[in-house]
């Protein structure tokens, strides 16, 4: 069964800078968690031109910066300046900490970007930083992007995740990737495709708790990002981010969804 979740109700503004916080765990029936194993959360984030997020520190998350739209400069006290976009990935494994910028000039086109926020296999591990260019894309065809470290992707996170991206034309039918053991989550970053005989639109999600084949359709030109996680694998819960202490307890959450459940079968009804 592939769960759906809708364009996520938790969205922060800041001014210059909007946040839509996706929490894979939420789309359970019942969830227990707001990640879903080594996957903490996927952040949709909007910068204008011009916007500046201060120097701020960072712990025990693996940071996957990945940057389609725009054009994301970060700034760090080991590394420097490095630019992120469209053909250059960044991924900070935070380890015991680091700090860093963000911002965009006002020369800069607007700034359209996921943060995946990934639980590592542990806390306190060394910090790194990875930036490149990305392996070329072509279309309608997986691109593989992020793997467990030691397994070949060009970027690694230290965790039992792999990540792909793709960029489907319209009509355009692909399986999604598949690997034994391991849960798929998905986002759909624009466009709009059907999978498993439901719609799947710009800013929406799913989740399939198994390794069964799935495949999906374009309806227009998309792009969608996809993980490939290992439910059970070693994880620590303790990023500065991914598992901020702020983060609503599951019982809130759940007590939440059945009532927004009920109020749109009420509406449906009236």
């Amino acid at each position: 069964m592939l769960l759906k979740g809708e364009r996520t109700f938790v969205v922060r503004d800041a001014g210059g800078f909007v946040a839509h916080v996706n929490m894979p765990g939420w789309l359970k029936p019942k969830p227990s968690d707001h990640g879903h194993g080594p996957l903490a959360m996927v952040v949709e984030s909007i910068l204008a031109p011009g916007r500046l997020i201060a120097m701020h520190e960072h712990r025990d998350d693996e940071i996957v910066s990945w940057v389609p739209e725009g054009v994301m400069r970060h700034d760090d006290r080991a590394t420097g300046r490095l630019v992120v976009d469209r053909d250059h990935l960044m991924v900070m494994n935070a380890g015991t900490g680091f700090w860093h910028s963000e911002e965009t000039l006002v020369s800069d086109p607007p700034l359209r970007m996921l943060q995946i926020l990934v639980r590592p296999r542990a806390a306190g591990l060394a910090p790194h930083i990875q930036h490149g260019p990305l392996p070329a894309a072509t279309a309608n065809v997986w691109r593989h992007l992020v793997s467990p470290e030691g397994e070949g992707a060009a970027f690694y996170v230290r965790s039992a995740i792999d990540i792909f991206d793709i960029r489907l034309d319209a009509g355009a039918r692909v399986e999604f990737p598949r690997r034994q053991g391991r849960d798929l989550y998905f986002y759909v970053f624009s466009g709009a495709v059907i999978a498993d005989g439901q719609t799947f639109a710009e800013g929406e999600q799913g989740l399939r708790l198994s390794d069964g084949k799935i495949e999906a359709e374009a309806k227009s030109a998309s792009i969608l990002v996809a993980f490939l996680l290992d439910p059970n694998a070693p994880i620590a819960r303790h990023g500065t981010v991914g598992d901020h202490r702020k983060i609503p307890p599951a019982i809130i959450i759940r007590a939440f969804l059945k009532w927004r459940r009920f109020r749109q079968l009420w509406r449906r009804s009236s």
